[in-house]
Parts: C-alpha cells; structure tokens; sequence
C-alpha cells in the first residue's frame, strides 16, 4: 500500500509521490514570535513533525522547512509595550519557542528560515508581481495585490470572488482597487521603530506577512515543492494569497499537497490568545511529563478538532502508562522494524491513510497486550521501535514510570505476591483489594493453574 494524504486543494486523498523521486520538499508555516508559544501552536508543530518523521521512515530523504516570522504588527506592538528591542523580542521569543517544543519531543526542521533574513528575495517578488499587472502601488504608499486579476483565486478555500467579497467585513481602505486586495509591501509609518523599515524601490517599509512565506519557500524549495502545511485557520486568507502570489509571479503549482490541521478547543472554542482561552507549553509541562502532552496530540488525528482538558490529559497519561508498563516487563530488544511482521505492517497501513495515529496508536496497545502475554524482548522492540515512529517510548520505562508515579514491574509482583499470600490464608477479601488496587492504575490480573500473570488494561 503507497501512501495517501488529504489534499485540502483536491478535497481528498490522493496518492503521494514527490516530484523528485526519493525526496520530499515540504514547507510548514511556523511561529510568529512575539509571546511564549501555546499547545495550539504545539498542536501544528506536532502534526507535521509525524509527517517528516513517517516520511523518513517510509524512506524518503525529506527538506524540511519551517519559517519563523520575525517582523509583524505584533510584534513591533509587543517590543514597544516591553520598551525592548524588536531583535531582543524576537531573541527571546525563539530561544524560549526552541526549548519548549525540544521538551515534546519536536524535531527541529532542516531549515528555518526568519522572514527578516529574505527582504531582498520579498522586494524581488513584488516587482515580478508589478511588472505582470499584478501588484499596483496605491496613494498612502503601500503595495498591493490585485486579487481578482488573478483568475485561480478562491481554488484552496473554495470560494467563488463573489463569495469572498460577501463576507468582507473590513473597511475598505482608500488606496486599495477592491476589499480583497491585499498587502504586499506596508509603507514605514513615523512612529514605527528604524528596525521595522526597509529601503526599497517602493519607498521605505516593510513586507506584508503572506508575501514572507512566498518568498521563504521559493527560495529554500524551489517555486514548486511537495507539501506545503500549516494549521487550519492559515487556510484563508494565508495559503490562498500565498497561492495568488506565487503562482501569479511564476506561472506554476507552488505545491502539489496542501496539508491543514485541526484546531485545539477548548469549551468548542479555538484555542488563540486573541480570546485569551489559551494555556502556553510551559503551563502545561508545570502539571504533566512532556510525553503525555504528545501523546495527547499524536493519538487524534491531525486533521480533527483537539479538546483540550486536564480530564483528557489525565486519561492520556494512565493510556501512555499502559505502553511503558509493558516495556518495564522485560528489557526491549533492539530491532530493525520488519514491515512484514503482522503488527508492523498494521501500523503501516494506518500511517500510509493519511498518517492515521490513532489506529497506529490502537496498534501499539495490541502489541503491547502481546508483550505482557509473551515475555517478548522480540515484541518489546518491535514496539518501542513503531512507538519511536510517532516520537514516543523512547523514554526508559522506570524512569517514566516513576515520574508518573505508576507501580513499576518489581512493584507489581511484589503485590501480585502478597495476593498469593492472602489467598493462601483464605483472606479473600484482602485478595480481592489487593486486585481492585492494581485495576485502578490500570493493571489486569490473570489467574491460571500455572499462576498469576498481569498485563496492562486497554
């Protein structure tokens, strides 16, 4: 079975294949950083962070880019309130994103281009823009697209021009030719910073955010690439401008796949800082291990809504508790993953639908039923090494085990054996407590005439 992802611009799934065969091009719209970084924010990076780690299982070389957007009306507010600089801001900021995100496990991307680092490639993609009709200057010094001069605009949303303009709620500004348009070059205002200004042929500014990451992926990927991807809410207007822009400037797909994934929520509402609902990475990792958010994250599908709770980070830990209770019964042998092996072509099959996790994640508590059943150091590597596909149980086990304040395998036994002992002085209701007590941290006895075996509940 070949791999298949959704593709937002088709509205399915399609089989993948890269335009260079052995190679995967993808392009992730990263941080804007002015604040610490939120589980939403965690949310995005997670997603693709499963793509690129599948995809390089799978065999594939991959480029992976994510940008860093380091100039922006937010962030030129944020430095003014803190009286910093915006180089200081943004310092900051990245070095606290790096650290949080290292700590669940995210893998850094192959490039990480920052917006203020590609100016020159911006201004060179404007003028093509301008030079095709498609860019015009307006009065109070901006530049900006002509949107319905572009005649594939609306095909990633879906919507028609028409449908676009109906729900434009923002006043018409006096030098732009239709609502739609949008900026491509923002004119310096006097009171902004020296360090949000450029030089430029169109008079001192700066870069409009869309017009940053059609610059930043052509120039780290080339004008056409595999996958471009980002969260659901970059769908409209982001991606589509970034469409308009670049295919407008280059006359080519600027990607082949559009990937998108599904918001957080909490209380049915996105989580996002403009409704100040939102809990950063570091609140969280204050009450819970780093790998229990990401397996949070990772057993939901990419592409659904995530609900956010401490009831359902509770039962992800007792779930994630469950996998490393079964690698602490014996030492996981190292194993090179045999994609023919039953479980590891289940886990396969999963991850090549659209990077399927849960059913991926349904298969690693199948394998580890088998590991408590069999003894396995065989199954326990298998396991940890399909769990390292997803970026989890790479931990070890007691250590986990123990942060998460769960009984380890010595403890089990130790009370599997005081059990026995009840039973034996016919103390059947200490032995039924003793049962009870396991359950409730999600630990199954099994009694046979041969003894008493134990495996973690599913």
């Amino acid at each position: 079975m070949s791999l298949r992802i959704y593709n937002t611009l088709a509205r399915s799934l399609q089989e993948f294949s890269p335009i260079e065969p052995g190679h995967v091009r993808m392009y992730v719209c990263g941080m804007t950083i002015y604040d610490l970084c939120h589980i939403g924010h965690a949310r995005m990076m997670m997603a693709f962070d499963v793509v690129q780690r599948w995809l390089r299982a799978s065999g594939y070389r991959v480029t992976y880019v994510r940008n860093i957007t380091d100039i922006d009306d937010k962030i030129i507010r944020r430095a003014v309130e803190r009286g910093i600089g915006i180089r200081e801001l943004t310092g900051e900021m990245v070095g606290a994103m790096h650290q949080d995100i290292a700590r669940l496990g995210i893998e850094p991307p192959d490039v990480e281009p920052r917006a203020t680092e590609y100016v020159p490639q911006m201004l060179s993609l404007i003028a093509t823009l301008e030079g095709k009709g498609l860019a015009y200057r307006a009065g109070s010094g901006d530049v900006n697209y002509a949107v319905r001069k572009f005649p594939g605009y609306g095909k990633l949303s879906g919507k028609s021009l028409d449908e676009l303009r109906a729900g434009e709620r923002v006043a018409v500004d006096d030098g732009k030719h239709d609502p739609l348009d949008f900026v491509l070059w923002k004119a310096a205002k006097a009171d902004e910073p020296a360090e949000a200004k450029w030089d430029s042929a169109f008079g001192a500014g700066r870069p409009g955010w869309h017009i940053e990451c059609s610059a930043m992926s052509c120039a780290t990927l080339g004008e056409t690439f595999d996958i471009h991807g980002g969260g659901a809410d970059l769908q409209f207007p982001h991606h589509e401008n970034e469409i308009a822009q670049s295919e407008g400037a280059h006359g080519k797909p600027l990607a082949h796949f559009w990937m998108h994934n599904g918001f957080v929520r909490v209380d049915n509402e996105k989580m996002s800082k403009s409704l100040g609902n939102f809990f950063t990475i570091r609140d969280v990792l204050r009450e819970y291990q780093p790998e229990t958010l990401r397996f949070f994250m990772v057993r939901a599908h990419y592409r659904s809504a995530l609900n956010y709770s401490d009831a359902h980070l509770d039962d992800a830990h007792q779930a994630l508790k469950r996998l490393y209770t079964a690698l602490s019964v014996v030492p996981a042998q190292d194993v090179a993953i045999d994609w023919s092996e039953p479980y590891a072509a289940r886990f396969r099959a999963a991850m090549d639908e659209d990077f399927g996790t849960p059913e991926a994640v349904a298969v690693l508590f199948d394998l580890a039923g088998e590991v408590n059943r069999s003894r396995s150091p065989q199954a326990a590597g298998l396991l940890k090494a399909l769990g390292g596909c997803l970026g989890l149980l790479q931990e070890e086990p007691a250590a986990f085990l123990r942060a998460g304040s769960t009984l380890a395998a010595a403890d089990i036994e130790a009370h599997i054996a005081q059990r026995a002992a009840a039973k034996a002085a016919r103390d059947f209701a200490e032995a039924d407590r003793i049962r009870a007590a396991l359950l409730a941290q999600g630990i199954v006895l099994k009694d046979s005439a041969a003894g008493t075996t134990w495996e973690a509940a599913t």
